[in-house]
This record gives structure tokens, sequence and C-alpha cells, in this order.
């Protein structure tokens, strides 16, 4: 995507009075991209972009609705920004909803948050501008369809843009204000999810997967490097499925990868590795369903791919990944470990875990917490299961008490920080290659930017660059050079 500037938002002179947009994205790296693209249409449409949020004249809230806890925050959220521009004496600033949340409850939503001004969906991500202009103008509104709306258009419950079934995905030409570091970037390479998990409602928000064009990413990649960009951060819901949506024989979500029926995500990493300059691409959120014998070679062989691989499991338990319909079983996921392992020599290896799924016996945990102990990711992650409304999980009997979820969290928690002291031990007097986020922090190939860890320099570093250093302690789950 053709990125602006980072300091382009303060470009403007206020004499001006352009309109100002200020964001508030909350949730997952996907959807600070659609953060990113909102604000890159709002640049093209001539507005400003403010990072206070009470000199904004609009506001927009990116919401986030994986799971509970992500709802109330976004709620939350929506809230405080109102009670803010009465507090800060702005009755006329706008509040913008987009985001999962306003994708998947906005009908709900309009009636219940009047507060909003609008609610925009996951297809209106590079219309932002022209819909601001359109409230501000007070025009009409297309989410609403009886009678009974007034000649202006305006009703007290707000606007409604949102479209049932998105089917938008970005291209490389789309304006975008990066929000990341000049350094470190995020590049959507598919949009969607074909999944059926259980547990999860993001199909339902998102819509089916589809991925970009092989030509689209290279020409992005390709623009990014050029800018300085030093890291690369490959997402979608579904990384490792790239490509096989655009077959001319369709592939279903069981279907082996197979480069030679159309592109892959292993044949778009070979094409990355031809691009000149020093970066690193990294996988984010690949599902071990469509790892493949290529695609771990194709890892091997191409020193531009960070040896660091994120692959959510989920669970271990045969029962359980039947429950979550996973789509892959214990045999599975053990033989691939094995394989990532042995083909990729260093490979750094981060997972998640779900615990108290509905009818998770003790027995069944037990058998996780062995695999984590004997496994030994290098990163991981646990939620407590959420019950999202609208998920098959939600209805199923046996669902398992707060209490419950909490301790085994804990429990798994305590095991996961005992192996993360020892593997950071294990790197003492190793010599590590580093990208620096601040004079005084960076990163190795096993951490990605804002969940992993960290290393504290002792002596300033080049911003943005890459460097060699010497590991000579550890604080926590951070490494000292």
């Amino acid at each position: 995507m053709r990125s602006f500037p980072c300091n382009q938002a303060e470009a403007t002179s206020p004499r001006s009075r352009r309109t100002k947009v200020g964001m508030i994205s909350l949730g997952c790296a996907k959807n600070l991209v659609d953060a990113e693209i909102m604000l890159g249409n709002v640049l093209q449409h001539g507005m400003e972009i403010t990072s206070d949020a009470d000199d904004a004249d609009v506001l927009v809230i990116n919401t986030c609705a994986f799971i509970d806890s992500a709802k109330e925050e976004s709620i939350d959220a929506i809230l405080e920004a109102h009670q803010q521009r009465g507090l800060s004496k702005r009755p006329n600033q706008k509040l913008i909803v987009s985001g999962c949340m306003s994708q998947r409850y906005a009908s709900e939503l309009r009636e219940q948050l009047p507060e909003v001004d609008a609610f925009i969906g996951l297809d209106q991500v590079s219309e932002l501008g022209g819909i601001i202009e359109q409230i501000v103008a007070g025009v009409g509104d297309p989410g609403r369809f009886d009678t009974s709306v007034s000649a202006t258009g305006i009703t007290d419950a707000g606007y409604n843009f949102v479209t049932a079934r998105p089917t938008y995905i970005p291209d490389y030409d789309t304006p975008r204000f990066r929000l990341t570091p000049a350094h470190s970037a995020y590049l959507k390479i598919a949009e969607g999810c074909n999944h059926p998990c259980s547990f999860c409602v993001i199909p339902q928000m998102r819509g089916k997967h589809r991925s970009r064009s092989p030509e689209s990413v290279l020409a992005e990649i390709r623009g990014l490097v050029a800018e300085g960009v030093r890291e690369i951060n490959l997402i979608s819901q579904d990384t490792t499925y790239y490509g096989m949506d655009l077959w001319r024989e369709k592939a279903g979500p069981r279907q082996p990868v197979d480069s030679s029926r159309g592109p892959t995500l292993s044949a778009l990493l070979r094409e990355i590795q031809q691009i000149e300059g020093e970066f690193w691409v990294r996988l984010l959120y690949t599902h071990p369903a469509h790892w493949s014998d290529e695609l771990i070679e194709t890892m091997a062989e191409c020193d531009k791919i960070a040896r660091y691989i994120d692959i959510p499991l989920q669970h271990i338990d045969d029962s359980m990944l039947l429950r979550m319909r996973r789509e892959t079983s214990r045999a599975h996921i053990e033989s691939l470990i094995g394989k990532l392992r042995a083909g990729i020599p260093g490979v750094a290896l981060r997972t998640t875990f779900i615990v108290g799924f509905p009818g998770e016996t003790e027995a069944e945990f037990e058998t996780l917490i062995e695999f984590i102990e004997r496994v030994r990711f290098d990163r991981l992650g646990i939620f407590k299961y959420s019950q999202e409304e609208g998920s098959r999980a939600a209805k199923m009997p046996g669902q398992i008490s707060q209490k419950t979820k909490t301790a085994r969290y804990r429990r798994a928690m305590l095991v996961q920080q005992r192996i993360a002291r020892e593997t950071a031990h294990d790197k003492l007097g190793k010599k590590l290659r580093l990208l620096f986020d601040q004079p005084l922090i960076g990163r190795t190939e096993a951490d990605a930017p804002d969940v992993d860890a960290r290393v504290i320099l002792s002596a300033p570093a080049p911003v943005g660059e890459f460097g060699w250093c010497t590991i000579i302690g550890v604080r926590g789950y951070d490494l000292l050079a």
C-alpha cells in the first residue's frame, strides 16, 4: 500500500481549519492495518490527523469484538470518548465506530448507543474520508431505508454504513498512514477466514478468506523497503492458507497445499527473497493444518524470512481439538513441530492455547500441561475461554466456571514462565542479531513487535537498523546486552 510519512499528520496549518480526525484503534494488528487505511483515506481527502482526541472534529473508535473483554474495552472507549467531548465542551465533535464490533453489532448498537454518530464496517475502511464529509455535511443516511427518516436524513440513532457480508481487501496502492515505527510494518496479505472453529465468530464478522494477488503484495513490500522498512510482518486470519482461494480449482479449508495448483505462501516467500535490501519478513497467524514440507524448506532456504513461527494450536488433546473443530490432531501437531525444528534450525515457535473450553476435563487439561512442559515453546500465550454469542461452543454443555478457568490459566502460565526463564538463560553469552526499536531497546528474530520480549541495551544503537549484540543478562522475560 502507498504509505504517508509519519509526520504528514502535522503538516497542515491549524489556520486552514481542515477537518481534524482522531483515531483510537483497539485489538489486533489486523485491526491496526484497517486503522492505517482509514487514516490514509482521510489524508487523501485533505483532512488533518490529530493525536489529541479533544482537538478532533471527528473521533473514530476502531473496535475489537474477538472476546468478551475486548467488547467491554470497546464499549468503555466509546462511552469515555462521548463523556470527554462533553467535558471538553466539544458538543459538535462527531463520534464514529468502526472495526469488528461495529461490523457485527451495528444494528443493535445503533439503538443502544445513540451517542455514536455513525457506524462503519470493514467494507468502508477505504472510504472513511468521504463518509466523514457526508456526516459533517449532514446528508443522507444509507443505513436506514424506512420512510420515517426526516428530509435531512439525520436520525437520533446515527448513521449505519455497515454492509452485511464484507468483501473488501486492500491493494498495494491503497493510501495508508502507518501507525507503527518507521522501520517496522504490518502487511495484510489476506482477509477473512474459511475455518469452522467452534469458539470463533471471526468468519461471521470478516467474511470468507480472500487473498491479495502476489503482485499486489510484492509491490507493497518493494515500496516499504524503499521507504526504509526493515521488518515486515505478514498477517491475515490464516496466513498459511494464502493464495489457495485463487486457485483455478477452488481449495477447501482441508485441502493440502500444492504450489503447482496456484499461488501459495511458499511461492510468495521465494519471490520476497529476491527483493533487494536488508530486511526480514515475519510470519504471524499460521494455521497448523496448512503447513507443508515445501513451506518448511522455503523458510530454511530464504535468509530474509525470520526464523520465527506464530502457530496458534489452541489445545493438544484430540477430543478437545475435535470439539473445537480445529481440523487437525495431536499426531499431526506433534509431527509438524518435529519437522519445523528439524527443518529450520534455530526456529522460534510461538503459540496460544485456550483453557476452560466447554467440557474440558482435568485430565484433558493435564494433557495440555504435559505437552507445554515437554515441547518448551519459545513464546506462549494462554486465553481463558470466552463464551462468544453466535459461536457453536457458546451453546455446548459443560461450560466451565470462571474460577476454574482462572486457576487453569494461572497454572499454565506458571509453567511457561519457568520455561521462558530457562530459555532466556540459555542465550547468555550468545551473539544475536537485533533490530533496534529505540536507542536502548532491540528485538531478536524470536520476538515479534508488541507481543514478545525485548533486549535492553547498555549503550545506544541506531534506531531502525540491524546489529549484533552479546547477551549478558536476563531481566524477567527480557534479555540484557
